[in-house]
């Protein structure tokens, strides 16, 4: 256990140092409209109406999201959660100022490394910040099966009908990460595609998937439990210690947890496997510092009305927080939790290493926007030169070409 702790913090810690990089950060492509948040460094308050965009309206991210703003509508705010079937749906409406948050996943990760759907020219590594993420009881991103499938471990995924969620990346390379723990790749199974998260349960459900990613307190879970074919959740044992090297080779995310929360799931029956904070409350490095401030203050001054509503919202307390983790924190996060005495200068070292980190890849893409015009292959171009920029500072790149 300790050996495996210390593999997994080392594999974060040479990924998220920092990048001997200068400059401003640079923010590209997004939209102003006249329902933007105020730039950053502004002293305009959080809008009495504001919205957030989550996963879709079965998911955990999505639940929790309508709880917080029953809580917060006491203060006398009103928040507009806006489901969305993936990463890039749900960012889009954010860089283009239409919402002023969104509630979402390892999209935010992804999006900042600029990788997978983000790689394409339109988009590039963006500068999202974060605000505060849901560290819970549940197990996130985990391989979930129908029972009748025969699937009780990631190896025995062999030959079975795998979802692959279109424009999900993050839900794609989950499953990409499960695969490798159990020594397969997409290769060794059949990819179904699905239009979203809710469709690949469903397609569970119909009889058409095997398995997909899911979290444990996902309520669309309750309709597979409740089905013919029934539910299995496949573990993670940190006996298999190659099998976790594996899978942080392609989620660095990831750590070891025990969940004792979700769907049959306790304290005394608990589920060994991997999770992450989820979901994770981000918006872009340019709005608001005010608005980003009052938000954070809401969810901890109101924590008490709104922690039992849903599995996924006790992990909002500022106590479970992980401050030191793959995306920066907004500046008005950081003036908040500074405030209430939790934020320390080991934080702040850290934050900037991750901002260094972004401006960084923002220079590399400026560098590739600037010298390749070819569309077909400018993905494979930038990869390369992230690759590049990475593995010179000694970090690795986890995607490449």
């Amino acid at each position: 256990m300790t050996q495996l702790l210390g593999l997994v913090r080392g594999r974060r810690g040479r990924r998220l140092m920092a990048l001997a990089a200068g400059a401003a950060i640079i923010v590209a492509g997004i939209a102003s409209t006249p329902g933007a948040l105020a730039p950053r460094g502004s002293t305009d308050s959080l809008p009495r109406t504001f919205g957030w965009t989550a996963y879709g309206t079965t998911s955990g991210g999505y639940a929790v999201s309508v709880a917080i703003g029953n809580a917060i509508a006491d203060e006398g705010y009103r928040l507009r959660v806006i489901p969305a079937k993936n990463d890039v749906s749900r960012l889009t409406p954010l860089r283009a100022g239409q919402v002023h948050f969104s509630a979402t996943g390892i999209g935010s990760y992804l999006a900042q490394e600029g990788v997978m759907e983000f790689s394409a020219r339109r988009w590039g590594p963006q500068p999202v910040r974060m605000l505060l993420a849901s560290w819970s009881d549940v197990n996130i991103g985990l391989v979930t099966t129908a029972a009748d499938a025969g699937i009780g471990t990631a190896a025995d995924l062999r030959g079975k009908r795998v979802a692959w969620v279109v424009g999900a990346p993050a839900l794609n390379q989950n499953m990409t990460a499960w695969l490798a723990f159990g020594g397969l790749t997409w290769d060794d199974v059949v990819r179904v595609e699905a239009s979203g998260w809710s469709a690949s349960v469903q397609g569970m459900i119909d009889g058409a998937i095997d398995a997909a990613i899911a979290s444990t307190d996902s309520s669309k879970l309750f309709e597979l439990e409740g089905s013919p074919r029934g539910l299995r959740f496949v573990p993670g044992p940190l006996s298999n210690t190659e099998g976790w090297k594996r899978l942080l080779q392609h989620g660095p995310w990831f750590s070891p947890h025990d969940a004792t929360a979700g769907i049959g799931l306790s304290p005394e029956q608990p589920l060994e496997g991997a999770s992450y904070g989820y979901p994770i409350l981000i918006t872009y490095a340019d709005r608001g510092e005010q608005a980003a401030y009052d938000l954070v203050r809401l969810l901890h001054t109101k924590f008490d009305a709104y922690k039992d509503a849903h599995p996924a919202a006790i992990g909002f307390s500022v106590d479970r927080q992980v401050f030191d983790w793959i995306v920066p924190y907004h500046a008005g996060a950081v003036r908040y939790l500074r405030e209430i005495g939790v934020w320390t200068d080991a934080h702040e070292a850290h934050n900037q290493a991750l901002l260094a980190h972004q401006t960084a890849l923002a220079e590399a893409w400026d560098r590739v926007l600037a010298t390749h015009t070819d569309a077909e292959t400018f993905s494979a171009a930038w990869l390369d030169e992230r690759a590049r920029l990475l593995e010179a500072a000694g970090l690795d790149p986890v995607w490449r070409n």
